[in-house]
């Protein structure tokens, strides 16, 4: 971690990042092949840092970002399906001033609320590999140590979950279930949702109410 650390430099070393060969290797070609419904675009191709409110009580984080949504776009769950639920429930929530993110330069804006995810760069199949979790795990703590404020992480999905469990030493862990919470040694609250990927969201496993009800629960714990 730099001596002296800031947003901007965190935001740039993030984008910088090329310590996963496999992860550089194919967040690049998929910014060069594209999907045929993008192909007149230019893909972001690199990291992708968190964005948000620096005064934030409540951090959302997901798994990585997808490779044709925030590959492409450059900000985190911006341009996929998976962001239009999240950004509809925190906007119904009061977190985001407006329902949709389909681009850097939409208009968006979060209020008390700092969405990251736990691996920078778009993994393939979308798995990330223990060993790139490990390397960007840094990054993860830079943004908590300037998120002064925090202190409601809502964990989408499994691997969310276990990344916050093993950042703030939950032990024993937790069973994962939507709606599960629990609070770290440090005083932090983690709360569970589904992802909101459409393999939940097209199945029904993850709706649109229960959704809403982990955003209205998180907003209820913060304060």
């Amino acid at each position: 971690m730099p001596a002296v650390d800031s947003p901007a430099r965190l935001r740039a070393d993030v984008c910088d990042c090329r310590l996963c060969p496999r992860l550089v290797e194919w967040r690049e070609q998929i910014a060069e092949t594209k999907r045929a419904a993008y192909r007149d675009e230019t893909y972001w191709g690199r990291g992708v840092p968190g964005f948000g409110d620096a005064t934030a009580r409540i951090l959302v984080l997901g798994l990585a970002p997808a490779a044709h949504g925030a590959n492409r776009t450059g900000r985190v769950f911006t341009g996929d399906r998976s962001g239009d639920w999240l950004f509809r429930a925190m906007h119904r929530a009061g977190l985001a001033n407006q329902p949709t993110s389909v681009g850097v330069e939409d208009g968006l804006q979060l209020n008390g609320a700092w969405v990251t995810a736990a691996v920078k760069c778009a993994p393939p199949d979308n798995k990330p590999l223990p060993d790139e979790r490990v390397n960007c795990r840094p990054f993860l703590q830079r943004e908590l140590a300037l998120l002064a404020n925090v202190k409601i992480v809502v964990c989408l999905g499994a691997f969310a979950f276990n990344a916050a469990c093993d950042e703030f030493g939950v032990r024993p862990r937790p069973k994962f279930g939507h709606g599960a919470q629990c609070v770290a040694d440090n005083g932090l609250t983690l709360l569970c949702s589904f992802h909101p990927s459409q393999q939940n969201t097209f199945t029904g496993r993850l709706t649109e109410q229960m959704l809403d009800d982990v955003f209205s629960r998180a907003v209820q714990l913060s304060g």
